[in-house]
């Protein structure tokens, strides 16, 4: 018998490969206790009062607790659950346990941190040893050419130094068998409704049925690469809107930690020397880069991201328009490529990346609206949710991050026709325009009252007027942010 217990406290690393905390655990021949908590203040409401976890994530989060815990008991463990605050519940199982450690994989964002810190605390006065593990991110902080508080301001220059200097740690083995818990209350998973959420009714016309867990996340990978040999043409396709391998997908399995980035980094490495190396299975890799590079910059300038003023510290008088903000959050602006994605991100809890892009700058350059509210309302909706990812392209495209390149605005109308050239995705989301043919479904407002009738839509009764005039909205805003952003340049100078 160990006479080390060491508490393995999960959050957002829901798997068994490549897991330091439990890695290091089992070297040390340590009693294993894998826990996790139902952090009550996850399931509150954000600041604008949406479901901080909505019904979508709260659903792939159980799958992946579930998944894990089978993975456990498979081993000869099991996953002790409880609810609740876990700098409290943690200190109480040290106790009751005699604990000799607790492991967990370190987070970057304010409120996780508070967490962190309250429970070391908690655990010193006990005389518990913690120990946090960097572990979400392709590249480890101790292998970056420069520290976390000199990470470049320019992602391109990021990308550079850390391809030409930096190498990728080999991912850690999944552990064959665990040593079984002690006596012990294990605790179930709870369902939805007890998490005060209703049950998601899946909607035919998503992209994926998204299951949670390690075990669904390496069955995408092996279909996605393997079976389907889709990595081979990703760049190409990676900007698509409807079907399910126009893109990987990983970014749910990502965000809950069911699958590692270094295990996508090596199952793309053996894809190059089985198959092909090419544009496409570097553009990937690239990806996890930008996914990297947005927790360094958090981890590097802390509760900045979250602020109005964004990165940047501007300044920027953001309105708090309910009636607009309702019209966005529903896809009915009259604006087709952003309601169409808009009504698949409420329906699915999913949406593209092109998506993401057309409608954040839509909510920020077009109706100038506070871009913490769409910020809050992708949190609360979207499964692949990644606090780091989440504010820092929220950051970027109202144009307050630190990589953010002035007044830029996506032309919707442009990116509709350019991205869904046929109006296949916008029919698929819209089915009161599925009549509308060709190109006239990208901007219906040009629709004549006879055309109107031809193809059965009323604007304004069946499918909405345009909530702004697209340009002359874009003309207001950038004035406004031109001005603000001079002035913020100037009493910086100033200093």
């Amino acid at each position: 018998m160990s006479n080390k217990r060491i508490l393995i406290w999960y959050r957002n690393d829901l798997r068994l490969h490549d897991h330091e905390p439990l890695n290091k655990a089992l070297k040390e021949k340590a009693e294993i206790i894998p826990f996790y908590c139902f952090d009550e203040r996850q399931f509150r409401k954000t600041s604008y009062g949406f479901p901080k976890t909505g019904n979508f994530r709260a659903q792939f989060l159980l799958e992946s607790l579930a998944d894990l815990k089978k993975s456990l008991q498979e081993r000869g463990s099991d996953l002790i659950i409880r609810k609740g605050l876990p700098e409290k519940i943690i200190p109480q199982l040290a106790q009751e346990l005699k604990l000799t450690a607790v492991y967990y994989h370190q987070e970057v964002t304010a409120e996780e941190l508070a967490v962190e810190k309250a429970l070391e605390s908690g655990l010193n006065k006990i005389r518990v040893k913690t120990e946090s593990f960097w572990g979400a991110t392709l590249y480890h902080p101790d292998n970056l050419p420069f520290k976390i508080a000199h990470i470049p301001e320019l992602f391109t220059n990021f990308r550079k130094k850390v391809e030409k200097a930096s190498t990728v740690d080999p991912i850690l083995p999944t552990p064959k068998s665990l040593s079984p818990l002690p006596a012990i209350e294990i605790g179930t998973l709870p369902d939805l409704a007890a998490l005060g959420l209703e049950t998601p009714i899946f909607d035919q016309r998503g992209v994926l049925k998204f299951r949670g867990g390690e075990t669904a996340a390496l069955e995408r990978l092996e279909e996605y690469f393997w079976q389907k040999n889709c990595l081979k043409s990703y760049k190409e396709t990676r900007n698509g809107m409807l079907g399910g391998d126009y893109s990987s997908k990983f970014s749910p399995w990502l965000a809950s930690g069911c699958i590692s980035p270094r295990y996508i980094y090596e199952a793309v490495q053996k894809y190059e020397q089985q198959r092909v190396k090419n544009d496409s299975t570097y553009w990937l890799i690239f990806e996890l880069l930008w996914r990297d590079y947005f927790r360094f910059i958090c981890a590097k300038h802390g509760n900045k991201i979250f602020y109005p003023s964004g990165l940047q510290g501007l300044d920027l008088p953001w309105k708090e328009d309910w009636q607009r903000f309702q019209l966005w959050q529903e896809g009915k602006t009259g604006y087709p490529l952003v309601d169409a994605n808009m009504r698949e991100l409420a329906a699915t809890g999913f949406m593209s990346n092109r998506g993401r892009q057309n409608v954040a700058s839509f909510l920020t350059k077009n109706l100038g609206l506070n871009w913490i509210m769409g910020a809050e309302w992708f949190e609360s909706l979207l499964i692949d949710y990644d606090v780091c990812s989440n504010y820092g392209n929220w950051n970027y495209t109202a144009g307050v991050g630190n990589d953010a390149r002035g007044f830029r605005y996506f032309n919707i109308p442009k990116q509709s026709k350019d991205y869904d050239p046929l109006g296949e995705y916008l029919r698929h989301w819209l089915p009161e325009l599925a009549a509308v043919p060709g190109d006239k479904i990208h901007e219906p407002w040009k629709l004549s009252s006879e055309e109107q009738k031809r193809y059965q839509v009323r604007l304004g009764v069946d499918y909405p007027q345009p909530v702004v005039d697209f340009f002359k909205s874009i003309k207001t805003n950038e004035a406004i942010y031109s001005t603000r952003e001079k002035g913020t340049r100037l009493m910086t100078n100033d200093r």
